[in-house]
C-alpha cells in the first residue's frame, strides 16, 4: 500500500504511474475527486469490480458508478445520448452531476445488477482527470465501507480501507464534501434521484422545465 502527495509535481507523477499499473492490473485506487474520495477500478474488470464492491462490504444490488475523463467518452458507453443529456453535460460537466443513461449493450462490462443502464460523470478534479485519460474510464465508489460517512480526507479512506486499495492518491481535504446529483434520464422524462451539490433549480434552467417536474414519479 503507497501514499502519493499530490501536492508535490514529482510524488504525483509517481502515484498516477503506480495507479495507472495498479488499475490495469487488476488493483484498487483510492483517489480524489470533486466531492468526496473515491476508491476505483477498471470499469472493464468485472473481477476488480467484484473486489470493489467486497471492499465496501456491498451488494451487486446497488451497482459502482463510472467516471469519465472527457466529454466524448460518453458516445462509446452510452445506446444513444439524447439532446437532454448533451444540454447537461455541457452545462456541468466537468461538476458534481451524474447522469443514469441506457447502456451501449456491446459494453463487456459487469458493475453490478444495473438493469442495463449505468451512471456517468466527469469529476472537476485535476488529479482524477489526468488518472482518467491515462487509464480510461473508472468505476468509482465513495472511498468507505458502507454504512460509515464517506471519506473527505486520504487518512480517512485509510482508516476504512487499509491494504484493500494498493494506491493513495492525496489531493488534500475534500474541498466540498457534498455528493453529487444524480439526474436519471432513462425515462421519456428526467428525473432528479439525489439532490447534492448541483440544485435542482439550476438543472430544470437548463431542461426548461419545472423544479417540482423533475422529483415527479418517471413517466415511461
Amino acid at each position: 500500500m503507497s501514499v502519493f502527495d499530490c501536492a508535490d509535481a514529482g510524488s504525483r507523477t509517481a502515484g498516477i504511474a503506480a495507479a495507472t499499473s495498479s488499475l490495469k492490473s487488476g488493483r484498487l485506487v483510492v483517489m480524489p475527486t470533486d466531492t468526496v474520495y473515491g476508491l476505483a477500478a477498471d470499469a472493464f474488470d468485472s473481477s476488480a469490480v467484484a473486489d470493489l464492491l467486497a471492499a465496501k462490504r456491498r451488494g451487486r444490488d446497488m451497482p459502482v458508478p463510472v467516471l469519465v475523463g472527457s466529454w466524448h467518452t460518453i458516445d462509446g458507453l452510452v445506446f444513444s445520448v439524447r439532446p437532454q443529456a448533451r444540454d447537461l453535460i455541457r452545462a456541468f460537466w466537468p461538476g458534481a452531476l451524474s447522469l443514469v443513461v441506457q447502456a451501449a449493450p456491446s459494453l463487456a462490462w459487469d458493475l453490478g445488477d444495473t438493469r442495463g443502464t449505468v451512471m456517468l460523470r466527469m469529476p472537476l478534479h485535476p488529479v482524477a482527470l489526468e488518472l482518467l485519460r491515462e487509464v480510461g474510464p473508472l468505476a468509482v465508489s465513495s472511498a468507505n465501507v458502507s454504512g460509515q460517512p464517506p471519506a473527505s480526507t486520504v487518512e480517512q479512506a485509510r482508516e476504512q480501507l487499509g491494504s484493500l486499495a494498493s494506491v493513495y492518491l492525496d489531493g488534500g481535504p475534500a474541498t466540498h464534501a457534498v455528493p453529487s446529483t444524480i439526474v436519471d434520464l432513462t425515462a421519456d422524462q428526467p428525473r432528479v434521484l439525489r439532490e447534492g451539490a448541483v440544485p435542482i433549480t439550476e438543472i430544470a434552467e437548463v431542461l426548461g422545465m419545472q423544479p417540482e417536474a423533475l422529483t415527479s414519479p418517471a413517466q415511461r
